[in-house]
């Protein structure tokens, strides 16, 4: 009997996808398996060794990280830039916005270059391994590390720009110059691992949906949002419209109205208005 190779990727992309909601319902969140699985839906090749391989890696980084328990934050700092940042070269580049491996942690080992958030979590789960007081800092349009306790003796660094230390004036342009806005100190309270695997799930999006030959993209990448304890209610609605713009009218038409019947209660208008897209995707079967 031949072999479908077809239903066994399929098999293997169902279990990783609950392996995924598994992991990210956990109490503590491992953030780099979360990473890994996301990996895994763009990358085929990624199987349960080569995940293996990166979470070996980072434990190999973290080996060689200098211990500073009485140096303060500053010390860890210092040490994560010298081992991360100069030794082994993780940094970023406007260019690297382009590519979809640079939201994709195990390409991010291999290469060494990423996105400010993908190379944030590299800092992350190589200092936490080592034992240093770190935690990850959601600022609007660049992601960065904090080192040290949030309320108290911190520092910041930019893991894009191989470690450099940020003051709060450093901090407040980084801000204005990717919102136009200000800092204020919410911005600067320690991220949650799953709200930073929502905003990597974001960015693929954005990736993808700036290039429209790559819809199926966008697509792994929402389904993986909605798996997500806490997501956006319109992720649904996003969902829906691609399935249309792809060509499957019944499954978004579907979804379309689903939808609808969650908003009835709540908001009605909206309700109307999902109902009228869902008409509008059958009609497009005729």
């Amino acid at each position: 009997m031949a072999k479908d190779f077809g239903a066994e990727a399929d098999g293997g992309r169902a279990a990783r996808r609950r392996q995924f909601a598994e992991a990210a319902r956990e109490e503590k969140p491992d953030l780099a398996l979360l990473c890994l699985l996301i990996g895994a839906e763009a990358d085929p090749e990624l199987d349960e060794k080569g995940m293996d391989e990166a979470q070996i890696e980072l434990d190999r980084l973290a080996g060689l990280l200098p211990y500073a328990p009485t140096g303060g934050p500053g010390a860890w700092a210092r040490n994560l830039a010298g081992l991360l940042g100069t030794r082994c070269g993780f940094g970023g580049s406007p260019a690297d916005y382009r590519r979809l491996e640079s939201s994709l942690l195990h390409q991010v080992l291999r290469r060494r270059r990423g996105l400010p958030i993908l190379l944030s979590v590299v800092w992350l789960e190589v200092a936490r391994r080592a034992g240093a007081p770190v935690y990850g800092v959601a600022l609007p349009g660049h992601f960065v590390v904090g080192l040290g306790d949030p309320s108290g003796a911190h520092v910041l660094v930019d893991p894009f720009a191989g470690g450099r230390l940020l003051g709060e004036a450093d901090a407040a342009l980084l801000v204005r110059g990717t919102t136009g806005g200000e800092l204020t100190a919410p911005m600067l309270t320690p991220a949650d691992p799953r709200e930073i695997v929502l905003r990597i799930l974001n960015n693929i999006r954005a990736w993808a949906q700036a290039r429209p030959e790559h819809s199926a993209v966008q697509l792994w990448a929402l389904d993986l949002s909605l798996l997500l304890p806490s997501h956006p209610a319109r992720l649904r609605h996003e969902r829906a419209q691609l399935l249309v713009q792809r060509g499957e009218f019944l499954e978004g038409a579907e979804e379309l109205e689903e939808y609808a019947r969650v908003l009835d209660a709540v908001d009605p208008t909206t309700a109307t208005t999902l109902r009228r897209e869902a008409a509008a995707a059958r009609a497009m079967l005729n």
